[in-house]
């Protein structure tokens, strides 16, 4: 009996993964063989905006700096004769550069955590009938980081700016450009911006640009995840990688990662903001929706992920630097989350009211805390355990209240809660969403944003089928821990 010849073993396929995030970046290395990821840190650096005055920047030129290093160490780390097949770039939503015709910067890098916008944030909330269509047309509430605000106010400040910018383009957007020579935007990073059309044309929404004076031409049509924009040009080393457009935006990239298996997940990626939704063929709309604030941004098959944004675990990283006892290490943390452990829980009546706007850039994040303890009448933590107790607990209940919040708009109930993100490390956050959702939370080991960068990467190489069969794969390779409610 003759065998069938035997199947020529497929080649791994190596690619990096460009994760920034608003607190962090890292470069990530996937190499894809045999049905199976394997994940490299190759460089992983801090980021911070920086006070200038009353405003806040980014720093781009050490975000270059810090892109091109990794981008080296990760095809450094390669085995002689291997190549890195692509790259891709992922970052935090709505912050932009605008560019003249030959590519140059001609305005400030301001970050989203600025304050500039507020006086025409609450001009355009009082206007209840302009924010209703504003909604209709791109299915984005009104909320200070949209890039809508930040661009109006940059015109009325500066009118002379229509004239030397031609293009404005996402952070994701900009790094493309500089390593590829590409000047694209791409789908789900623009559905942050309060500027696109929440149709499924997905382009840019003349009736949102009209409201906020911003010239149309600054923007091409978005391009969809997957788009090989082109070889590497900036880094003589990476000559011959590609530079794919994936999921621009880390939270479609983190929603990529979920390993779901069907309908009843709810998806919580966990980090600085804490970001609530599900993966939905149709944008969440109506007067309901509009108040509760949903944000219909885009996946990355071109569907929609109506979510929430609460505030994150901002409010602990903001509020360490205040603490002398901050935990500096691995052993550190650790040490905090046992005594985190061992305090009660906060009750629910005493837990932090998120989203209220007083967390969102102040002074001193103790001082905004206290605060509203204080005109609550409730009593203040007397150290770091006791505030990160309460920012836990109070996190897990915002979680809670989001998936709530969703059901009553839906109609579904969910069954699980699915995981990423830094705070999906931290037992104590888990286990207080389980228990205020009342349902089982699903905490899984990966580097959720890098990951679903990677995916994306891959499928538009070949290298893998489809999103469906990438998570099958994975879901099978990853540790998962399972928190069931205690009540």
């Amino acid at each position: 009996m003759r065998r069938a010849p035997a199947r020529k073993a497929e080649r791994p396929v190596s690619v990096a993964a460009v994760d920034l995030g608003a607190t962090s970046g890292r470069v990530i290395l996937g190499t894809w063989s045999g049905e199976r990821l394997a994940l490299c840190e190759a460089h992983r650096f801090s980021n911070t905006y920086r006070e200038l005055g009353p405003h806040a920047y980014w720093d781009i030129g050490t975000l270059w700096h810090e892109v091109r290093s990794g981008l080296l160490k990760a095809a450094a780390r390669l085995p002689s004769g291997t190549k890195l097949a692509s790259l891709g770039v992922d970052t935090w939503g709505c912050d932009h550069v605008l560019l003249d015709d030959t590519g140059r910067l001609v305005f400030p890098l301001h970050a989203y955590r600025d304050n500039r916008v507020q006086p025409a944030l609450r001009a355009l909330n009082r206007d209840r009938d302009s924010s209703a269509r504003l909604y209709e047309a791109t299915g984005i509430p009104n909320i200070f980081y949209n890039t809508s605000l930040q661009l109006a106010e940059t015109l009325t400040r500066y009118p002379a700016i229509s004239q030397l910018a031609t293009r404005c383009l996402f952070l994701p957007d900009y790094f493309n450009f500089l390593l590829s020579g590409r000047a694209e935007n791409e789908l789900t990073i623009a559905s942050t911006s309060q500027l696109l059309d929440v149709s499924e044309n997905a382009n840019w929404s003349p009736a949102a640009l009209a409201q906020f004076g911003i010239p149309q031409h600054w923007f091409r049509p978005p391009v969809v995840p997957g788009a090989i924009l082109g070889p590497v040009r900036a880094i003589p080393e990476l000559r011959g990688t590609q530079v794919i457009a994936v999921p621009g935006h880390d939270t479609a990239c983190a929603y990529d990662a979920m390993p779901t298996d069907g309908e009843g997940d709810l998806f919580l990626s966990s980090g600085t903001w804490s970001l609530v939704g599900f993966e939905s063929p149709r944008p969440l709309l109506g007067p309901a929706a509009q108040k509760a604030r949903i944000s219909n941004e885009r996946a990355g098959n071109g569907h929609f992920r109506p979510l929430t944004n609460i505030d994150g675990l901002f409010l602990l990283e903001q509020l360490m630097a205040e603490f002398a006892d901050r935990p500096r290490n691995d052993k550190d943390w650790a040490a905090l989350v046992n005594a985190t452990a061992a305090q009660s829980e906060t009750p629910s009546e005493s837990r932090l009211r998120l989203n209220d706007g007083s967390f969102a850039s102040p002074p001193s994040m103790r001082t905004a805390i206290d605060a509203q303890l204080s005109k609550r009448k409730l009593s203040l933590p007397r150290s770091l355990v006791g505030y990160a107790r309460l920012i836990w607990d109070s996190l897990g209940q915002g979680h809670a209240d989001s998936m709530r919040l969703f059901e009553s708009l839906t109609g579904e109930r969910f069954k699980r809660i699915l995981m990423v993100g830094g705070g999906s490390k931290n037992r104590l956050l888990c286990q207080a969403t389980a228990d205020a959702a009342r349902i089982p939370v699903l905490s899984f080991s990966l580097e959720g944003t890098a990951v679903g960068n990677l995916a994306r990467q891959l499928i538009a190489l070949g290298a893998v089928k489809d999103l469906s069969h990438f998570r099958q794969t994975l879901a099978a390779q990853l540790k998962t821990t399972t928190y069931t409610p205690h009540r």
